[in-house]
């Protein structure tokens, strides 16, 4: 059975439009998926990447045409400058990884619902109160916020790590064995490659 690391962060415009097409390529290839956030920045600083706000003014401008393009191409609503943004994502990633420990609910539809807080409903995803929304939105346990904090650090951590070891330098991406896809549109390469075609 094959099997998927998913690299991303919470206030990732990309990640957000990627939807759930992870969970339905994983779906169809009866795939398992391990949801691995990460700090995009440090993960950013430590392979040659820029955060966007120090980006050159060509790259931001692209940055928010392509964010608007995409998010028409899906039919998706999108933000291009929401409220909270940049947050901390630390306190989403936490409760995504507690809730991965605790199993029992949907969390591809935990982490999107996320990504949605920020980029379509103006929510912060470091407020408690959104990240406990989602949590009991997506069938978790709302506790499961306050739960396994320093687990939650120390795999957060731990995942940036394992991210740069194995090539990853942006989110959303996709991990397969040594094969990494990396951005939303970059899923129906992972659906061609889990059917062996690439």
């Amino acid at each position: 059975m094959a099997h998927i690391d998913y690299f991303f962060t919470t206030i990732s415009p990309f990640s957000y439009l990627a939807g759930t097409g992870l969970e339905d390529v994983a779906g169809k290839h009866g795939a398992t998926v391990t949801y691995k956030p990460v700090d995009l920045m440090a993960l950013f600083g430590r392979t040659g990447g820029v955060a966007p706000k120090d980006r050159h003014e060509a790259r931001r401008a692209y940055r928010m045409q392509e964010m608007r393009r995409q998010a028409a191409k899906l039919s998706m609503p999108i933000n291009l400058q929401p409220a909270h943004w940049p947050t901390n994502p630390a306190p989403s990633a936490y409760a995504i990884i507690a809730a991965q420990d605790a199993g029992g609910g949907d969390l591809g539809g935990l982490v999107h619902g996320l990504l949605r807080a920020c980029w379509a409903e103006e929510k912060d995803v470091a407020d408690d109160g959104v990240i406990r929304e989602a949590l009991a939105a997506a069938g978790f346990d709302p506790n499961l916020a306050d739960s396994g904090l320093l687990s939650g650090a120390e795999t957060y951590a731990a995942n940036l790590e394992e991210a740069v070891k194995r090539n990853v330098f942006g989110a959303p991406s996709y991990v397969v064995g040594e094969e990494v896809f990396w951005g939303q549109d970059r899923l129906e390469d992972l659906d061609l490659h889990l059917a062996g075609r690439i």
